[in-house]
């Protein structure tokens, strides 16, 4: 009781802005960190298995849309209810910030049912949409109909910790992910070697892993929280459930685009260049996962800090949170895409020992991560708009880096002559573009008008 107390003391109006984040950044950073071997840690383990792992590694990397089209809905109900609820909390509105979290558990539970049903019913040919070949199919399917098992705990999970970082708990938000992570790591070779499950033990470690994540988050969030989930609040409201799609559009649209992306290239690699580059660009994508989870990590941390202040109106401290996420995420992606020109054979063998698959994904690694550092531009603008409300900027750009420009230069550049490269080269492209466009948008938008407001408080 005596801790609770304490935290319920937390103001992110009060302190240094770097320390606010900081504080809420490095758990949360720690926890993504650790999270890399909850999400690729079956890949890690696939891609040793032994004879014929190459196309097992494909296999689960053409279940890769559709878990991404999951985690969409979770970003859209979830994510884009804590906004919001900082929000209301920043403005000391903790009626409303309890209708939020509550309508925000209702819709990921009802959307984590009717998904799973989605799954099962469509498997087999939303697969061979996403690229399978008949060899690769059979590995697939197999981790799916497992793992598919498990939807409810995954959006429990990822949607509702969110809630637990913005109340000011990032500690508790990082056991979150460091218990399911853990538990993951320890059985996975279980399964996947003891028992001789291959992909199928990968699914099951994994969906046993999410259960007693999701078990902590909700038990901490009905009973220890700060803002708990009351039954009486776990309902639908229309003016909440709008405000939270607005919101949420814009990271279920980053998912899904993600995902639109996902089936752009298994498809056109599958066309152009057949399995073994399917499977590159699983390895692509995971090692991308490992990069992307600090920066996450980061972005989070800020997030609740900046709408806190928003909603209290503390309008230098907000511009003062932007300046630093710019910073940090501008220095940390120029680090990792020096460790990728510089040692790229040793993160593609982080997944894969297949010498054919290495030999080429080298150089196709080093095209897909050529210019990372812009991804920092796209976060920062991103992460703004969401956080200060601004739906409709949020959404465009979302759309703008990915449905507008990745998918059609996946689709257009092998055919004009780029072949396979083709379709590494066009993230590359789409960051460059993207991150610049999003970063000048919010600088002469939002942080325009934050100057102003700050000079009519004066």
């Amino acid at each position: 009781m005596k801790e609770k107390t304490s935290m319920q003391k937390i103001d992110f109006s009060q302190g240094p802005v770097w320390k606010c984040i900081i504080a809420q950044a490095v758990p949360l950073t720690i926890a993504q960190l650790v999270q890399l071997f909850y999400n690729v840690i079956d890949r890690i383990y696939i891609g040793h298995m032994g004879e014929g792992d190459s196309l097992a590694l494909t296999g689960v990397g053409l279940t890769f849309p559709i878990v991404t089209l999951i985690m969409a809905f979770t970003a859209l109900f979830g994510m884009g209810g804590v906004p919001l609820f900082s929000m209301a909390r920043g403005e000391g509105d903790e009626e409303k910030a309890a209708k939020i979290i509550g309508n925000s558990f209702g819709l990921l539970l009802i959307s984590s049912v009717i998904l799973t049903v989605l799954g099962y019913v469509f498997c087999k040919p939303v697969l061979f949409a996403f690229g399978a070949s008949e060899d690769s199919y059979v590995y697939a399917r197999e981790y799916l109909n497992i793992y598919l098992i498990g939807t409810v705990f995954s959006m429990m999970t990822t949607g509702m910790n969110g809630y637990i970082n913005a109340q000011g708990f990032p500690k508790i938000g990082m056991l979150s992910i460091i218990i399911g992570a853990v538990v993951n790591i320890i059985l996975d070779p279980i399964f996947i070697f003891a028992f001789d499950m291959g992909v199928a033990g990968a699914a099951l470690a994994t969906i046993i892993s999410q259960a007693i994540s999701a078990i902590w988050v909700l038990r901490f969030l009905f009973i220890e929280a700060i803002v708990p989930i009351r039954m009486r609040n776990i309902r639908i409201h229309k003016t909440i459930t709008k405000d939270i799609f607005k919101l949420g559009t814009s990271n279920f649209i980053m998912q899904g685009t993600t995902c639109a992306v996902q089936v752009a290239c298994n498809a056109t690699l599958q066309s152009y260049g057949g399995d073994v580059y399917v499977g590159i660009m699983t390895v692509a994508n995971s090692v991308r996962e490992i990069l992307m989870l600090p920066i996450g990590g980061i972005v989070n941390g800020a997030q609740p800090v900046i709408s806190f202040n928003y909603g209290a109106k503390k309008y230098t401290r907000v511009k003062q949170g932007i300046r630093f996420n710019t910073f940090i995420g501008s220095a940390y992606t120029m680090l990792a895409w020096g460790l990728i020109i510089l040692f790229p054979r040793f993160w593609f063998s982080i997944f894969s020992d297949d010498l054919q698959m290495i030999d080429v994904g080298i150089e196709m690694l080093k095209i897909y991560f050529f210019g990372f550092v812009f991804m920092a531009l796209q976060f920062a603008g991103q992460s703004t708009f969401q956080a200060l409300g601004d739906a409709k900027h949020a959404i465009f750009f979302s759309l703008l880096r990915k449905a507008i420009i990745v998918v059609p230069l996946t689709l257009l550049l092998p055919a004009v002559g780029f072949g396979v490269k083709g379709v590494f080269l066009a993230e590359p492209i789409s960051n460059v573009l993207g991150g610049i466009a999003c970063y000048l948008t919010m600088r002469m938008t939002l942080y325009r008008k934050l100057e102003m407001q700050i000079r009519e408080n004066r």
